[in-house]
């Protein structure tokens, strides 16, 4: 990695180059990183290791890619645009890195063949706008293997994750991140730093998954749960959950069921999905 003055101009410029001959293609929400000094504090706040098994989700024209290889013995990445497979194939040896061209969504994580001697899976990736929040709720669906994650998310997301009841930016993702992580946000990217620059801020947030462990025994339930209660945020709770929660069972777990859905902790909506009739 390079630091600044002429060192730093050169390495933008040899990015700047490599992207030249990339068209980024909306459909899949691509905007590629060219900012050296943030590439620099990803890198720093990720810390990798050399035996650590690391995924990297998108790793589009594989500008975070090979600053990972540097410090890495292997990578594993997953991207579904068969031509920034090909031109990474290209790019790098098979030996240090293994392209998967699959959607993530689609990618059982648990599955993956990521090599190293960690005992757990390291994740880092610059999330595609369009698919953030379906990607992370995928994502704690595997967390019992995961040791931690590194996004770069629309800070719109980021606020929505650390968001904390009663805050105006709390929501069903809050909920369902405030069960399953602890989210730190570090610092926030200017749309410049891409190309095409988008339309709105980035923010790099660090996730560890909760310990112990928070298991939710109707996992489906609660994700339905949830969904129910701030697709009607602006209903009481007893009016907003009236299909799925009994004004009995409100009372039975301590829960005023006049309280709007912004108002309940992330723990409150587990106890919920988890009452007996």
């Amino acid at each position: 990695m390079c630091g600044s003055g002429h060192g730093h101009r050169s390495v933008k410029t040899q990015i700047f180059s490599k992207l030249s001959r990339i068209t980024p293609r909306k459909r899949f929400g691509q905007h590629f990183l060219t900012d050296q000094v943030v590439l620099e504090s990803i890198i720093r706040a990720f810390s990798p290791k050399r035996d650590d098994r690391v995924l990297e989700i998108g790793p589009g024209t594989g500008i975070l890619t090979e600053v990972l290889l540097d410090h890495l013995d292997y990578l594993v990445a997953i991207e579904i645009d068969r031509d920034m497979v090909k031109h990474l194939n290209q790019r790098f040896s098979k030996d240090s890195l293994s392209i998967l061209q699959q959607n993530v969504l689609d990618t059982n994580i648990r599955s993956l063949d990521v090599p190293g001697k960690s005992p757990s899976l390291r994740i880092i990736g610059n999330l595609p706008y369009n698919i953030s929040t379906p990607l992370l709720f995928h994502i704690f669906d595997s967390l019992d293997i995961v040791q931690d994650m590194l996004f770069m998310v629309q800070k719109e997301i980021a606020l929505r994750l650390i968001a904390q009841a009663g805050d105006r930016n709390y929501g069903r993702l809050s909920v369902m991140a405030g069960l399953h992580v602890d989210t730190e946000l570090l610092f926030d990217v200017q749309p410049e730093s891409f190309s095409p620059p988008p339309k709105v801020t980035s923010s790099m947030i660090h996730m560890q998954p909760k310990y112990p462990a928070i298991k939710p025994k109707n996992r489906k339930r609660l994700a339905i749960l949830v969904k129910a209660a701030f697709s009607n945020r602006r209903k009481t709770l007893r009016n907003a959950l009236s299909r799925m929660v009994a004004p009995e069972q409100y009372k039975r777990l301590g829960i005023d069921d006049s309280l709007r859905p912004e108002n309940l902790e992330p723990h409150d909506y587990l106890r919920l999905s988890e009452i007996r009739d």
